[in-house]
């Protein structure tokens, strides 16, 4: 097996073996502590230009199969584990771990002290790596870094796509979003219209949905700034639930400010109390960024739910309107499904909308 490397913008190097063909890869270095769900992980859109270190030491040992892919290819920029299986047991694997990385041209770097690795990104934050078969030129390499800031722009779906359904029509707007939340919706009995993460606000009036779902997806929600104003009208105009990257959208969009975590939050077991009840859930999460608590206009919204652990905000309510969003994944996939409530109620705010809009066409 041929070395590769793994080397930090801070100058530390990790080594490991390099898996398949594919020998370079250039991201931010970030890390996932779920212990299972790794093909759902990498298949994350919003893992997009990052590097994903994961914790937990085995990985692969059930292989892939047809059903779990959360995207139609994967995004990320490569993939470090420890103890790569390379011989899958599992009667609905059709292919590696290894093969699934490879046909997708990402890197992976195998056989590496994680442990240490995430420790490193836990003191110094997330940072910029390079998997390649050589220790990198450390100053040639991040002087000539020439990642694109708009993920989102990469991973959005180009053209719009529709799936039948005999409840409300939902909008998706597509950025970067996971096909479990597509599945979560038609399983509801949505009628769900994706489009693309530009789509101008009279595009989607002619579409008359009965409410708009912002995605997840990867990156600065400040890189969207332009977009910010058809962000705010569409959640003025129709019920509205924003997810992970979404709830950043609709509150940046409202005037709070975002800030980055050191190394974010990554994983399926992350504590979220809900601010009202004082219940606490489990969640799945994925996310550098975070809505700045102080900068939240509360005469619009009320904080509804906040991380255990270190108190952000994980969750807005707009106080006149039926707007929603939650910085964590209601639709899990992996992790636990504590947080799928979150789907129910947007849907009934839609039936809601629906009924009163029709109480006063009535009545004039």
């Amino acid at each position: 097996m041929k070395k590769g490397y793994l080397t930090l913008e801070n100058g530390e190097v990790f080594e490991g073996v390099l898996i398949g063909d594919v020998s370079e890869g250039k991201g931010e270095v970030v890390f996932n502590t779920s212990m299972t769900g790794y093909q759902e992980i990498v298949s994350d859109p919003s893992y997009a230009g990052q590097i994903i270190t994961f914790c937990y030491p085995l990985i692969g040992n059930v292989g892939i199969n047809l059903l779990d892919n959360e995207s139609r290819a994967l995004s990320l920029a490569g993939v470090v584990v420890s103890d790569l299986c390379t011989a899958p047991s599992h009667y609905q694997s059709v292919k590696t771990f290894a093969d699934h990385l490879a046909q997708f041209g990402v890197p992976c770097l195998a056989e590496v002290d994680t442990r240490a690795l995430v420790k490193k990104v836990r003191v110094h934050g997330t940072m910029k790596g390079v998997i390649a078969d050589r220790p990198a030129d450390r100053a040639a390499f991040f002087q000539d870094w020439d990642a694109p800031e708009d993920w989102v722009k990469c991973v959005s779906t180009k053209e719009i796509r529709r799936y039948d359904g005999s409840g409300p029509h939902v909008v998706l707007i597509d950025y970067g979003y996971k096909k479990s939340i597509l599945d979560a919706l038609l399983q509801a009995g949505c009628r769900v219209t994706v489009v693309p993460y530009d789509t101008p606000f009279e595009t989607i009036r002619v579409l008359k949905p009965n409410g708009i779902v912002f995605s997840n997806g990867p990156g600065d929600p400040m890189v969207l700034k332009p977009w910010f104003p058809e962000i705010k009208r569409l959640a003025e105009t129709y019920p509205a639930l924003g997810i992970c990257l979404g709830h950043q959208l609709i509150a940046a969009a409202h005037g709070a400010a975002i800030g980055k975590l050191l190394f974010g939050h990554r994983g399926g077991n992350h504590p979220v109390k809900d601010t009202e009840t004082g219940k606490v859930w489990m969640t799945t999460q994925n996310h550098s960024y975070v809505v700045k608590e102080e900068t939240v206009d509360e005469h619009l919204f009320r904080i509804t739910y906040k991380n255990v652990n270190d108190g952000s905000v994980e969750g807005l309510k707009h106080r006149h309107l039926p707007v929603e969003t939650v910085q964590f994944h209601p639709e899990a996939h992996p992790g636990p499904r504590d947080a799928e409530h979150i789907f129910h109620r947007f849907i009934n705010s839609m039936k809601y909308a629906g009924e009163v809009h029709h109480a006063v066409a009535t009545r004039n």
